[in-house]
C-alpha cells in the first residue's frame, strides 16, 4: 500500500475515525502498520513500531492545522532513531544507577546504555518492539509480550497500551501483568513543539506544571534521593512561566528533571500536570495522568545532526517532552513510589494529552 503523507489537513467528522495501513517493512523486524485516529478537532498518527505516536495534527487560534510533534518521514528513520522520539519506553522508563537493582534477594544488571546508567529499557527496549495492533473504540490498542530475560529484566510481561482520541483529547492507557516480580514504568516520550515540528525552538512557549516538589540529581541524572520543594528555585513552575529566560536559571544544559506530582502511598487518582501554551499560535496541550510523577524534559541533547519530518533539523531546545511516570531509579530507592509489579497484580496507569487553541 503506498504511504500517505504526513496529512494536517483539514478535518471533517465529528465522531473519531479510525483506519490502518502498511507503512513498511523493518528489516529483521518484520512489517509496520501506520493507525491514524481523526476527530473533528485532532488527528493522530500511531505506529505499531514502538507503539509511537508519529504525529500529532492540531489547530492554532487561526484554524490552521500544524503538526505539533517531532518525528521521521520515514520507517529508517524511527529504526535507527536514538533519541526515542514518540515511543513507549520501557520495561522501565527513564534511569536505573549503575543498572543495577536487587529484587527478592537477587541481583540483576542491565545493559549500561546512558553514561554509567541503563536508560529507557535497554539497548532494545519496548521502542524497538513491534507490537500488535487492534482497533478499539475511538483508536487502537497495541499489545506486546516482553519475555522472561528481556533486556535483563526478570518475569515475562504482557504489556498494552491503548491510544484513544476523543475530540481534542488524545488518552493513552497502559496496563502490565507479570509472571515474576519486576519493575516496571512505561511512558510515551514525544516531543513536542507547538508552533509545529521543525519550529527553531520553545523559548517562546510558557509552561507551568503541578508540583509542590521535585527531585534533585546528580551529575549522571540519578536523583539523590532529596525531595525537594520548588519554593524559590526555578524549578518553581506551577505558575505560567516563559520556558526561554527560565532555561537561564537551570543549572546544566536545561530541564530533565522529575516534578511530583503525588507523594509515596497517595491513592490512585488522575492528576492535573502541566499545561504548555505557545502565544503566537494559541495552541495549547494540557497533560493529566494517574502517574506519581512527570519528568520535564527540554531536548537538552538534541544536537541538529538527526533529519526528521521535511527536512527539519532538530536541535537544542527545539521541542520538550512531558514523560507521565514513577520517579527514576524508584527500584533502587525505598523513599520513592513503588516500580515493582508482582504476579497476581495489575499495572494501570492512564494519561490525557488535550489539545486546545486559545
Amino acid at each position: 500500500m503506498k504511504k500517505k503523507a504526513a496529512g494536517c489537513e483539514r478535518l471533517r467528522s465529528e465522531m473519531t475515525q479510525v483506519s490502518r495501513q502498511q507503512w513498511g517493512e523493518a528489516v529483521g523486524l518484520g512489517p509496520v502498520d501506520l493507525w491514524v485516529l481523526q476527530s473533528s478537532q485532532v488527528r493522530v498518527e500511531v505506529l505499531t513500531l514502538g507503539a509511537i505516536i508519529r504525529s500529532v495534527c492540531s489547530r492554532g487560534k487561526d484554524g490552521q492545522m500544524e503538526d505539533v510533534v517531532l518525528g521521521y518521514d520515514d520507517l529508517e528513520g524511527y529504526v535507527s532513531d536514538k533519541r526515542y522520539l514518540g515511543a513507549v519506553v520501557g520495561r522501565v522508563a527513564n534511569r536505573i544507577a549503575r543498572g543495577r537493582f536487587v529484587l527478592e534477594g537477587k541481583e540483576y544488571q542491565l545493559d549500561i546504555n546512558n553514561g554509567p546508567n541503563a536508560l529507557h529499557g535497554g539497548l532494545r527496549g519496548f521502542n524497538k518492539a513491534i507490537w500488535h495492533g487492534t482497533a478499539v473504540e475511538g483508536g487502537v490498542q497495541l499489545s506486546l509480550t516482553s519475555p522472561d530475560g528481556d533486556q535483563g529484566y526478570p518475569g515475562e510481561v504482557q504489556v498494552s497500551v491503548s491510544y484513544t482520541l476523543q475530540g481534542e483529547r488524545l488518552t493513552a492507557e497502559y496496563q502490565a501483568r507479570s509472571t515474576k516480580a519486576t519493575p516496571i514504568n512505561l511512558t510515551n516520550h514525544s516531543y513536542f513543539n507547538l508552533a509545529g515540528q521543525g519550529a527553531a525552538d520553545i523559548y517562546d512557549h510558557a509552561v507551568s506544571i503541578s508540583a509542590q516538589s521535585y527531585l534533585p540529581v546528580d551529575d549522571s541524572s540519578i536523583p539523590t534521593g532529596e525531595i525537594r520543594r520548588v519554593d524559590g528555585t526555578p524549578f518553581d513552575l506551577r505558575k505560567p512561566v516563559l520556558i526561554g529566560p527560565q532555561l537561564k536559571e537551570v543549572p546544566g544544559p536545561g530541564f530533565d528533571h522529575n516534578f511530583c506530582l503525588s507523594s509515596p502511598g497517595d491513592p490512585w487518582t488522575e492528576r492535573h500536570a502541566a499545561r504548555v501554551c505557545h502565544p503566537a499560535s494559541g495552541r495549547v496541550l494540557e497533560v493529566s495522568t494517574s502517574q506519581p510523577g512527570v519528568q520535564f524534559y527540554t531536548a537538552n541533547f538534541l544536537d541538529g545532526s538527526m533529519t526528521g519530518k521535511g527536512g527539519s533539523r532538530y536541535g537544542k531546545h527545539s521541542s520538550f517532552c512531558l514523560e507521565t511516570q514513577n520517579w527514576p531509579d524508584a527500584v533502587n530507592q525505598v523513599s520513592f513510589p513503588d516500580c515493582v509489579l508482582r504476579p497476581g497484580e495489575d499495572y494501570k496507569h492512564v494519561t490525557r494529552f488535550t489539545f486546545t487553541a486559545v
